[in-house]
């Protein structure tokens, strides 16, 4: 039977084709090559080849009905030339050979979809390796998990390409030194290195919701990407931190469309029109926080900070927030993931469920044992909580304090504004 002629296309839209299939199966193609081959590095070589021939092959002979198991197909020939290159009685190659149906590529046969599951989760855990560092996972998981370019990841942290390339290399590296076998981990080692890929959504998520740099108080499509992540993630390994990550990541985003005002401004938590809030978000992350909690086995550090952004959603204005149940989710995260930001978070907590004064002793206690030093945020509620108790001239140092050590050009200007306005009223 003859397969049936496809219709030629413009290289503009030859191009759209692979950048569609590439955003969406990239860590299917990447991890399902890794799998094939047992060398990850190798792997994203592999599906970069693949893909530099469906920009000249899907422009001359179509876009595939099935451009993932092209790609596949493509990306284990290549492998097959690699393994004969080194050595032609390699292992490898022979097995390859063996399963490799000489067919034009996209062969459906050659397309596993069952497996491929289980390569994504795999990619996941081989890029959150603990052994890389959190620069290192960070950049490798959008590379090859979330299949940003090292120009998008560059863009996003603010950090010249070439420093993206050599961390994403550099982590390579190390994994391969390390002897890091690419596959889903037995049951035992996924629980223990579980946290390291949960963490690294997290901090993609952090960096992408409250940018640390730049000119814009967040990076949205950083954030999504993370949110992306966790949706998967909750997908492949049902693990009850990952529920409360899940749901963490979706009542947070629920905030978004408020936090950003028409002219660019950053909008703070008390200033924001709720009615903004996406509810389709919060139904989500409330339904992910059920999950957690349908375990049975309580709410972890994820799940303990749903909950407080449960409370924020929750309530129609910050005055009717449960600031009591604030606190006490606070004092519970506090023992099982201690912190200095977790620390200051519960001081505001107070603050607002008990008065500015005491929230103010936590601050100053804190200031007394050289926490946050160097962080704008510390001086940053002390300023708040100054300017509450009608201490304005010291609320006016105190913002000024915090907007020189703020990174982010967007949120430095908040601070400097709510620095003239408490001058304005000590005077």
């Amino acid at each position: 039977m003859t397969e049936p002629r496809r219709v030629v296309v413009p290289a503009a839209t030859a191009r759209r084709a692979v950048e569609a299939v590439w955003r969406i199966e990239s860590a299917r193609i990447v991890g399902a090559l890794a799998r094939y081959t047992r060398d990850f590095s190798l792997a994203e070589d592999l599906a970069q080849e693949a893909l530099a021939e469906a920009l000249v092959a899907w422009q001359t002979a179509g876009v595939p009905d099935d451009p993932t198991a092209w790609l596949l197909t493509v990306g284990r020939r290549r492998a097959i030339d690699v393994f004969r290159r080194r050595a032609a009685a390699d292992e490898r190659y022979a097995t390859l050979a063996r399963d490799l149906v000489e067919t034009a590529p996209g062969a459906d046969a050659l397309f596993d979809p069952e497996a491929l599951d289980d390569d994504v989760l795999g990619l996941m855990f081989t890029a959150c390796h603990p052994v890389l560092s959190n620069e290192g996972r960070i950049a490798l998981t959008l590379r090859v998990v979330g299949g940003l370019t090292s120009d998008e990841i560059a863009a996003a942290f603010l950090i010249p390409v070439a420093t993206v390339q050599a961390r994403i290399t550099r982590a390579k590296k190390t994994l391969a030194a390390a002897g890091i076998p690419f596959g889903v981990p037995d049951s035992n080692e996924r629980r223990k290195r579980l946290g390291s890929v949960l963490s690294v959504i997290y901090l993609i998520f952090t960096e992408g919701s409250s940018a640390s740099r730049g000119e814009t108080w967040m990076r949205t499509d950083l954030a999504q990407e993370a949110r992306r992540l966790v949706r998967v993630l909750a997908r492949l390994a049902p693990e009850p931190e990952v529920f409360g990550l899940l749901a963490l990541l979706e009542l947070t985003a629920a905030r978004f469309p408020a936090r950003i005002a028409l002219d660019g401004e950053p909008v703070l938590l008390e200033d924001q029109d709720r009615g903004r809030w996406d509810r389709s978000a919060i139904r989500r992350g409330r339904a992910a926080l059920a999950r957690q909690l349908a375990f049975g086995r309580g709410l972890g550090p994820y799940g303990l900070q749903a909950a407080i952004a449960e409370c924020h959603a929750l309530a129609s204005s910050v005055d009717e927030t449960d600031w009591d149940r604030i606190v006490v989710l606070y004092e519970a995260l506090g023992r099982v993931s201690p912190s200095p930001i977790v620390e200051l978070n519960q001081a505001v907590a107070v603050a607002m469920a008990s008065g500015p004064a005491s929230g103010l002793r936590l601050v100053d206690e804190m200031i007394a044992r050289d926490e946050l030093k160097g962080s704008h945020l510390l001086p940053a509620v002390r300023a708040g909580l100054l300017d509450r108790l009608g201490r304005h001239a010291e609320a006016h140092d105190e913002y000024l304090r915090a907007a020189e050590s703020c990174g982010n050009a967007a949120e430095r200007g908040v601070l400097e504004r709510k620095a003239l306005a408490a001058g304005a009223q000590s005077e």
